[in-house]
């Protein structure tokens, strides 16, 4: 099968939904106005909420959701064959995970700017908060600890991608600085810093050849320097760096995609993996964990958190939401199809795609599959002459910018989680913002490195999926509760929230059964998912309950 094609198939899929279906939720769903108020300008506070430009607000929101999960969930999904692959990144970004990010967006926007978390005490009262907060926290955590092994690991395979990543920081507190506090206009300075990226990148395996004392920085080196920057990340104010640094990633990965789309359709490559594997060896059951395995790539609930906890703050207008959330996750989407092609289509026979999906316990690991992307990327830039060492290096700089995105969002978002639970349990101290994320940050360093190398965080990995769609069901949930209240169609969220909760269950509670049968290796596993199973169904059980019992508004309201 001809990878173009199906690529220009699936881009089609996502224009006519953005066209139509994204139209018809802003406007007969959630009946956005450009004059409805926002909370960004209601509560404008230089610091969490500020107006922002909506080029700028979609690349933040772009780069931030887009991580390296949406290419690691497909190229491992592929085992399965590249048909399911494809069809749950179609089906799943446009019917679930474009309308997940939309809802919460826009639901965030009607609270006030309030996380998902905080917007469910409200909805379905204190006791559902306070368990919300719980999961996400759980979730966040894992993120930070992740993430952060993740570029370290790309640092050290792909050093030619240190040197643009920090000139990329630089450039963008420059930038930032000459945007909000000289009024400069963004578009020239912002392609000024977009071109200076480009020459680091050209020159990024140059002077890591010139400085060979940083390949020998270790994984934990590399951890602790990500997870130190990401607290100074995380107590700045949002447009000092993490504005236009994500606006600079959002020039730097939208062409990564063009190149790749590009390159993909002039070199017309087959796909040589098997169109459906239906038995591939030690591999879970496709059904549910196909859902799983694709998380953001198709629907993910940590787009949700980054939606309410600091997109919702920064929009200048409520009709924004639109491109942004939805037209965000299929950006994502994009993402995640150019991960299943890159994953099939990037090698050059099926002994050699065979190589890397013998087994489960060969397709499932977080390096190898993003290096496998990073190779099969790089031979698509290659059909548009970019030679394979300076390829590889721009799709590695692609993807930590991705990460590093995610992890930036993510150390934010850990900290207002931390001061809401401290303001709920009056711990006044860590309601203060530095010594809340210094806490998020302290406890991602010490599930990091609880194993040498900073594989900490791997050992909670195999609960990120599911928690991570446990709370994407559960926000549609809130969603579709907030709607049913204000007299508005839920069919739209409520049908989302069914499929994507139930298929998560079902795998949960195999995944904790199966850690409770090897229980001397997986106690903490069996352990830590009990208990979020135990969290989720409480949730899903009375906000269930409140959806069935709530009366619907005589008309509906525009703003909370």
């Amino acid at each position: 099968m001809n990878a173009a094609l199906l690529a220009l198939i699936v881009l089609a899929v996502f224009a006519v939904a953005y066209r139509f279906y994204a139209r018809h939720l802003a406007t007969r769903v959630f009946a956005l106005a450009d004059d409805d108020p926002v909370p960004a300008r209601e509560l404008e506070d230089g610091m969490d909420f500020v107006p922002t430009r909506k080029g700028v607000l979609w690349g933040h929101h772009f780069t931030s959701i887009a991580g390296a999960a949406p290419i690691v969930g497909p190229a491992i999904a592929v085992i399965w064959g590249w048909v399911p692959a494809l069809l749950w990144v179609t089906l799943g970004t446009v019917m679930m995970g474009a309308v997940h990010d939309f809802s919460a967006l826009v639901l965030s926007l009607r609270q006030r700017g309030r996380g998902i978390a905080e917007i469910a005490g409200q909805l379905a009262g204190p006791r559902v908060r306070v368990l919300f907060l719980l999961i996400v926290s759980f979730l966040i955590w894992i993120v930070l600890a992740v993430f952060a092994y993740i570029i370290a690991t790309l640092f050290i395979s792909y050093p030619g991608a240190i040197f643009p990543i920090n000139v990329q920081i630089l450039v963008a507190t420059a930038l930032g600085w000459a945007i909000y506090r000289r009024r400069a206009p963004v578009l020239a300075p912002s392609l000024i810093g977009y071109l200076l990226l480009l020459v680091a990148i050209f020159y990024g395996n140059t002077v890591a050849d010139a400085f060979p004392w940083i390949k020998d920085i270790g994984v934990t080196e590399w951890i602790c320097l990500l997870l130190g920057y990401s607290f100074v990340a995380s107590v700045l104010p949002v447009w000092l760096l993490l504005q236009p640094r994500d606006y600079l990633n959002a020039h730097q990965l939208v062409t990564g995609l063009v190149l790749l789309l590009l390159g993909l359709f002039i070199a017309q490559p087959e796909i040589v993996a098997p169109a459906i594997n239906r038995a591939p060896t030690g591999a879970p059951p496709m059904l549910p964990f196909l859902f799983i395995t694709i998380a953001c790539g198709a629907i993910s609930g940590f787009h949700g958190l980054v939606a309410s906890g600091t997109t919702s703050k920064q929009i200048g207008c409520a009709s924004d939401a639109r491109a942004i959330g939805f037209g965000g996750m299929l950006g994502e989407g994009t993402l995640g199809l150019l991960a299943v092609l890159a994953s099939t289509a990037g090698f050059a026979s099926f002994a050699d795609w065979q190589t890397h999906y013998s087994s489960w316990g060969a397709a499932n690991g977080l390096s190898a599959k993003l290096s496998a992307f990073v190779e099969g990327g790089a031979s698509f830039l290659a059909a548009i002459g970019i030679a394979p060492e300076l390829g590889s290096t721009l799709i590695a700089v692609m993807v930590v910018a991705f990460a590093a995105t995610s992890l930036d969002t993510a150390a934010r978002i850990q900290r207002l989680l931390i001061s809401e639970l401290a303001q709920h349990y009056g711990v006044k101290p860590l309601a203060n913002r530095y010594l809340a994320a210094a806490l998020g940050i302290s406890a991602a360093l010490l599930l990091a490195i609880t194993q040498a190398g900073g594989k900490g965080g791997l050992i909670l990995w195999p609960l990120f999926g599911t928690t991570n769609q446990l709370v994407a069901g559960v926000t549609l949930l809130l969603v579709s509760l907030w709607l049913r209240r204000q007299g508005r169609p839920v069919v739209y969220t409520l049908l989302p929230m069914i499929a994507v909760a139930g298929a998560t269950l079902l795998a949960m509670i195999g995944e904790v059964s199966s850690y409770f049968a090897n229980w001397s290796t997986q106690w903490l596993l069996a352990l830590s998912g009990s208990l979020i199973l135990l969290c989720d169904l409480w949730i899903i059980g009375e906000g269930s309950r409140l959806l069935l019992e709530a009366a619907p508004a005589r008309k509906p309201e525009t703003a909370a």
